[in-house]
């Protein structure tokens, strides 16, 4: 996953972006899980946030990878920019 990834459930759309706390990360690894949904012609609509530490959020990730989640390219976010 590196700093930053995405997620999407391809049925409903629903996207997750998982990307590092930098302030936490080198003495206690955290990561922001950010759940937003993609709107054609609009910016994305952010549902919520989440703080997690990194195992949590690793075992979020392969579950719902497990579930049928994939990985998409980012949606939004500084990595997204053109």
């Amino acid at each position: 996953m590196g700093s930053e990834g995405f997620i999407q459930d391809l049925a409903t759309k629903e996207t997750k972006r998982f990307h590092r706390d930098e302030k936490s990360w080198t003495r206690d690894p955290k990561v922001f899980v950010d759940t937003g949904v993609l709107i054609p012609g609009e910016p994305p609509l952010l549902k919520t946030r989440v703080h997690l530490r990194r195992d949590a959020t690793e075992q979020l990730w392969k579950e719902l990878h497990r579930v049928g989640w994939e990985q998409v390219d980012p949606c939004w976010g500084a990595s997204a920019e053109p």
